[in-house]
C-alpha cells in the first residue's frame, strides 16, 4: 500500500507535538517571584513608569535555553530597589514564599529576585522563615537587564535551573550568581560590580554551569527546621547595627536605646569580639535595662567562640559566625520567641 507523503508528514508531526506536549507537562514547574532590583531594571528610556520591568520579560531572553528545563509561572510582587526594601517587604515576600509552597504543591522550587544590596539579607531571613524543603534560590544582578554585556539573564537561568533540580532539595535557601550557588548563611556581598558575592570562610554550596553540582550542605537549622513563624506577623522588632572604631564613644548605644527604643543591639566589634571601654560601658547599660545586645566579628571571617565569649561578657551574646546583618534578623526573630539571654544564645548556636 502506498502512504501520502502529505498524510504522513501531518502524522509524524502530530505524533511530535504530542511527545514533545507529554515531555513539557512532566517537567518540574519553577515559580519566580519578582520583587524589583537591576535584574529587571531598565533605564528611563525604557518606557515603564518605574523603570521596572515584569521578569517575564527578562525570561523571554533566554526561554529557548528552559526546554527539558522547567516550566516558568512568574509572579511580580514588588518593584523596588533593593536599598529602599523593608522588613514589610521581607515578611511579605516570605509570607508569599510559603503560601505559594502550601496553596501549589505542584511547584518544585521557587526563584525571587532581588536587588544585589538585598541578597545576603533576604536570602538568609527566607532559610530562617520558609517552612518547605523545596528550593528557594535569590538571585540579582549587576549590570542593568538592558546594558551591555548584562548579566541579568545567566544568573536569571542558572537560578531557575538550580530550583528545578531535584539535587537542590533539602538544601538551605541559596543565593545563586556568577555560576556559583552560594548559602543564604554566610554570603556576603564583597566588591561593586565585578564577581562580588562570597561565602567567605565556609566556601561555597556548589556551581551551576549548565550542570547543578553541590559539594557541601549546611549542619545549622533551617527552613522546614526552623522555631520562626512568619504568617502572623506585620512588625519585626527593632534592632539596630552599630560599628565599633577606635576611641568610638557610647553616645550611639545610648541613642539607640533611648530614641531608637531598641529591643536590640548587634555590634560589628573588633574581630576578638571586644568594643571600646565606653561603647562596652554603654552596651551593659543597655543589657541591664533590657536590651538585647549581641557582638559580631567586623572583620568577616571566623567565629567568636560563645564559651569564652559568655565567660567575659555574661550579659551579652556571641554572634558566632554571622556577619552583623546576618546577625540582626536572627536577632529580630529571636526575639519574636523570648527575651532570654540563654535562649537566644541557644538560637545563635544552632542557627
Amino acid at each position: 500500500m502506498r502512504i501520502n507523503p502529505f498524510f504522513a508528514f501531518v502524522f509524524v508531526t502530530l505524533q511530535l507535538g504530542v511527545l514533545f506536549a507529554q515531555e513539557n507537562r512532566e517537567l518540574p514547574i519553577v515559580k519566580v517571584v519578582g520583587t524589583g532590583g537591576t535584574i529587571a531594571h531598565v533605564p528611563a528610556r525604557g518606557g515603564t513608569p518605574d523603570y521596572y520591568v515584569n521578569p517575564d520579560k527578562v525570561i523571554d531572553d533566554f526561554r529557548q535555553d528552559l526546554e527539558g528545563v522547567a516550566r516558568v509561572e512568574v509572579e511580580d510582587l514588588l518593584r523596588k530597589g533593593s536599598s529602599s526594601l523593608t522588613m514589610k517587604d521581607f515578611l511579605a515576600v516570605a509570607q508569599r514564599v510559603n503560601e505559594i509552597f502550601q496553596q501549589e504543591p505542584e511547584i518544585a522550587g521557587i526563584v525571587v529576585t532581588v536587588g544585589s544590596n538585598g541578597v545576603e539579607g533576604l536570602s538568609y531571613f527566607l532559610s530562617l522563615t520558609v517552612k518547605s524543603d523545596k528550593p528557594v534560590v535569590v538571585t540579582a544582578a549587576n549590570r542593568l537587564y538592558t546594558s551591555l554585556s548584562s548579566d541579568s539573564p545567566l544568573n536569571f537561568l542558572n537560578a531557575i535551573r538550580v530550583a528545578a533540580s531535584p539535587k537542590s532539595r533539602g538544601h538551605e535557601a541559596m543565593a545563586v550568581l556568577n555560576g556559583k550557588i552560594n548559602a543564604a548563611r554566610g554570603v556576603v556581598k564583597v566588591d561593586t560590580f565585578m564577581d562580588n558575592y562570597q561565602s567567605r570562610d565556609l566556601g561555597i554550596l556548589g556551581y551551576v554551569d549548565g550542570e547543578v553540582t553541590f559539594y557541601r550542605s549546611s549542619l545549622r537549622k533551617y527552613k522546614s527546621q526552623s522555631e520562626f513563624d512568619v504568617p502572623q506577623l506585620e512588625n519585626l522588632p527593632k534592632v539596630y547595627v552599630l560599628y565599633s572604631y577606635m576611641d568610638a564613644d557610647g553616645v550611639l548605644i545610648r541613642a539607640a536605646v533611648q530614641e531608637g527604643k531598641a529591643a536590640g543591639i548587634v555590634m560589628a566589634s573588633f574581630p576578638t569580639g571586644s568594643d571600646t571601654p565606653e561603647q562596652t560601658k554603654a552596651l551593659e547599660e543597655a543589657a541591664r535595662a533590657g536590651v538585647t545586645v549581641v557582638r559580631t566579628n567586623r572583620g568577616g571571617e571566623g567565629r567568636l567562640e560563645i564559651r569564652a565569649f559568655r565567660t567575659r561578657w555574661p550579659l551579652f551574646i556571641s554572634g558566632d559566625s554571622l556577619t552583623p546583618q546576618q546577625a540582626r534578623l536572627l536577632l529580630m526573630l529571636a526575639l519574636t520567641k523570648t527575651k532570654d539571654p540563654n535562649e537566644i544564645q541557644r538560637i545563635f548556636e544552632e542557627y
